[in-house]
């Protein structure tokens, strides 16, 4: 098939499992698609079961490997997916928690990697070195499950703003860690081996990323306070989407974290200075239809991902372990900081719970899962992420709202000295 036909069927299909999950199963439109999904690649495998002469497994199973989703999302729809979420995250709001939001996207995906991966390595007798690298893939919260999830939880608006944030540069984060983690783990596939090295390409990645975003961010800000015509900026702002995490991945820098702070400088400070109300207006409608639409595609390629899928056993006993250990590394990365700053600023009840189990996992950990090189152990590490993922936006998507009703609908990250 070639790339418009996928794309093409993809649409399709995310539209008619959208058109059936609003008129019978009513659940959030993105988590709808994905249960969606989910039966109808059951039920193909089942009726192959059934009858094996069919092969139509066989037939979408090739089509799905063919369809390469990492690819697909890392190289393709991410850097829309991200610019279009940190855009309607103001720096006004996060500005209130940075500094929580920072330990969480740091100490917090540092503790995280390292309790799934001596968890994992001690259940599964998988390589420690290789065992980190499923902890670093699995500990970010994936902000594009994050916000299509929260975005029908009704939950605050303050704590789903910092919710949000703190899953955009966490994500940014935790790629670097897997890259670095990567280079470690598989010295052939990387020329970056050593510790030296792996601490060289953080700091180029991450801090390269967030310059490289800044300084785009900024240039485009620029171009647009000259310019009062709302086609022609919305096409600016897309431009520096997509441009812009291709220029980040040829520099050899963290594309994601250059899509998050690029879309954070033009959805504040270009909002309120570049740009008309009625751009304001149009460039809003124009990414959150973007956003809308690329989440539908995203989550049904999450279904029908089951078919790249190995389902033994021992690798779904992993794929349980690895759901337990990645709530508590998730409840200590939360933890850790909350208690750090809790001398020094006052918490709400309820934040360390609804952060715990509103931190959801998401298409990032299987496209990642999916980008290691082949081996032994790479079957474990994609079952367990799937189980890790379906879990997480199927059973904590749909349950966060009634947690947080539970614990007190208003929770607050710091409260402002």
């Amino acid at each position: 098939m070639s790339l418009l036909q996928i794309a093409s069927l993809l649409i399709v299909l995310a539209g008619a499992f959208g058109a059936i999950n609003y008129l019978f199963l009513k659940l959030p439109s993105s988590i709808g698609i994905l249960v969606v999904a989910l039966f109808a690649s059951f039920a193909v495998i089942a009726s192959d079961a059934l009858f094996p002469a069919l092969t139509v497994e066989e037939q979408i199973r090739a089509q799905v490997l063919e369809l390469e989703f990492s690819d697909a999302l890392l190289e393709g729809m991410l850097g829309l997916l991200l610019f279009a979420g940190a855009l309607h995250v103001k720096l006004s709001d996060l500005r209130k928690a940075w500094l929580v939001i920072s330990l969480m996207a740091t100490v917090g995906i540092g503790l995280s990697t390292a309790i799934v991966g001596f968890g994992f390595s001690w259940f599964t007798g998988m390589p420690l070195m290789i065992a980190l690298v499923f902890g670093a893939l699995i500990s970010p919260t994936d902000p594009v499950a994050v916000l299509g999830v929260l975005r029908e939880a009704e939950l605050p608006k303050s704590l789903e703003t910092k919710i949000a944030g703190e899953s955009l540069f966490n994500d940014g984060v935790g790629y670097v860690v897997f890259l670095v983690l990567v280079g470690l783990a598989f010295p052939s596939t990387s020329s970056d081996s050593g510790l030296a090295d792996a601490a060289r390409l953080f700091a180029q990645e991450a801090l390269g990323g967030a310059v490289l975003g800044l300084v785009l961010g900024w240039l485009t800000f620029r171009v647009m306070r000259l310019i009062d015509d709302y086609s022609l900026e919305v096409l600016i702002t897309l431009g520096l989407a997509f441009g812009g995490y291709e220029l980040a991945v040829a520099l050899h820098v963290s594309a994601p974290i250059m899509a998050v702070c690029a879309g954070l400088l033009i959805g504040d400070i270009g909002a309120k200075h570049g740009m008309s109300e009625e751009t304001r207006r149009y460039v809003d409608a124009f990414w959150k239809m973007i956003d809308e639409i690329l989440n539908a595609v995203l989550f049904l390629m999450i279904g029908i991902e089951v078919f790249a899928v190995v389902f033994e056993a021992d690798l779904l006993m992993a794929g349980l372990m690895a759901i337990l250990l990645s709530l508590l590394a998730r409840l200590i990365a939360v933890s850790v900081p909350v208690l750090m700053l809790k001398p020094f600023r006052q918490f709400s009840a309820g934040v360390i719970p609804i952060m715990t189990w509103g931190g959801l996992k998401g298409g990032i950990s299987v496209a990642l899962a999916l980008s290691l090189p082949e081996g032994e152990w790479k079957p474990a590490i994609l079952t367990a992420t799937y189980i890790v993922v379906i879990f997480s936006i199927i059973v904590q998507g749909l349950t966060v709202t009634k947690l947080a009703e539970r614990v007190g609908r208003a929770p607050q990250l710091p409260m402002p000295d």
